[in-house]
This record gives structure tokens, C-alpha cells and sequence, in this order.
């Protein structure tokens, strides 16, 4: 099996985990890190992905001063989204063989790990297949939204960019009643507080997620994870 290196950064401004992000991609690209799983949140931000939908964003620029939005264009796939205090965002650096590859399957995958993260709350996670995430009836838990970086040294590909899952009540309101999220009007946004009925911390759910992680992409478990080490990391 697999290392991989989970890292708690807590909250971390988009443009400095973007670059981030950058500088570990390179780093598995040479083979000087094993992969990786950056957990943490975002202030609030608007990311808008390669599928460019401005239209989607429906608030103008003093309105997203006043809110304290700010607004990214970005190298990922899809359309635009929400990130900010109360959800948990997953941005996972892996190395992709280029032998059996399956990029579709890899987001599969991570739909799969967020399902079995609410099934420990009893929540049955599902799909729909005209779309990405992770939904619960018709209403999006969790958005999905990744960059396919072609390897320079190897055969295949270092992934980046990644999921958001929306944990705290309250961030399917702040947030998303900005945009149209994704470019999906007809579908509803929720929260893992909202679907379960309890009160829960990002950083936990942080950890709770990593053996799920861990389980679907073959990776070995770790007796503690989601550590906080942004120092290190940030340094």
C-alpha cells in the first residue's frame, strides 16, 4: 500500500493554498513526496472553474465587498462554487499511473469516500449521473471539482483541486444564495448538521474522513491523521 501524508492547515486563504497546492504537485511530480491530502477551510470564496459561467455569479463587486467575498478564476474543472468558515474542503495530491488509468473512476472515488463518511451517520450518499458530488435526496452534500496535472517525470498524472463538503448548518444559506452552484438551479444545497441533526466541528470531520479516503484509494491506514503541521507545510 501507499503513504500518504494527511495535513490539518485549519483556515487558509484560497490563494495561498492554491499555491500550495502548486509547489506539492511539483514535489510528487520529482518523487520527493509521497501523496498527499491538504484538509482545511477556506474564508469566504468564490472559485469559478474552467467551464466559465460568470453569469452564475449573481452578485456584483460591491455587494461581494460588503460580504467579504472574494472572487478566483481557476485551473479546475466545472463551474462556479462556494468555499468558506463550516465546510470542509479536501485537496488531495496523488500520483496517477498512467497504467490502468481511469480518470472517471477517480471521481468516483472520491464520491465514494464522502458516502462512506455519512454513512456513519446514517445518511445514504448518492448520485446523480448527469453530474459530479455527492448528493442525499436532491439536495448537494458535497461538490467535486479536480485539475488532472500531466506528470513532467513519469507516465501519468498528479491530481489537485478537490471536494468541498458543506458541514456546518447555515453555509448552505451564506454562501451558495450568491450563485447558482455548479450551474445547477433545479437541485438544493445542504449540510451534514442540517441532514443529521447534531452539532459537529470541521476538524473532526476532518479526521473521520481520512480512513474512508484512505479505504478507496488503496492507501495504508495511520493510527492518527489530519495532524496539524501548516509550519511545516507553510513555511
Amino acid at each position: 500500500m501507499k503513504p500518504l501524508d494527511t495535513e490539518w492547515l485549519s483556515r487558509i486563504g484560497y490563494q495561498e493554498a492554491w499555491d500550495l497546492q502548486k509547489r506539492l504537485v511539483r514535489e510528487i511530480d520529482r518523487g520527493e513526496r509521497s501523496d498527499t491530502l491538504l484538509l482545511l477551510e477556506h474564508p469566504p470564496t468564490y472559485t469559478i472553474g474552467s467551464d466559465r459561467h460568470p453569469e452564475h455569479l449573481l452578485l456584483g463587486p460591491e455587494e461581494l465587498e460588503r460580504r467579504g467575498i472574494s472572487v478566483f478564476q481557476i485551473d479546475r474543472g466545472g463551474d462556479i462554487t462556494y468555499h468558506g468558515p463550516g465546510q470542509l474542503v479536501g485537496y488531495p495530491l496523488l500520483y496517477l499511473d498512467a497504467i490502468g488509468l481511469d480518470l472517471h473512476q477517480y471521481l468516483r472515488n472520491l464520491e465514494e469516500a464522502i458516502i462512506g463518511l455519512l454513512g456513519e451517520f446514517g445518511l445514504s450518499g448518492g448520485r446523480k449521473s448527469a453530474y459530479t458530488g455527492v448528493w442525499v435526496g436532491d439536495e448537494k452534500v458535497a461538490a467535486i471539482g479536480v485539475k488532472f496535472n500531466k506528470a513532467r517525470t513519469r507516465r501519468g498524472f498528479v491530481t489537485s483541486h478537490g471536494f468541498a463538503l458543506n458541514v456546518k448548518r447555515g453555509v448552505e444559506r451564506e454562501g451558495f444564495g450568491g450563485i447558482i452552484p455548479c450551474g445547477i438551479a433545479e437541485y438544493g444545497v445542504t449540510s451534514l448538521e442540517s441532514l443529521s441533526g447534531r452539532e459537529l466541528d470541521v476538524e473532526e470531520i476532518a479526521r473521520r474522513i481520512v480512513p474512508h479516503f484512505r479505504k478507496v484509494f488503496g492507501h495504508a491506514p495511520a493510527e492518527a491523521d489530519a495532524v496539524r503541521r501548516e509550519t511545516r507545510l507553510r513555511s
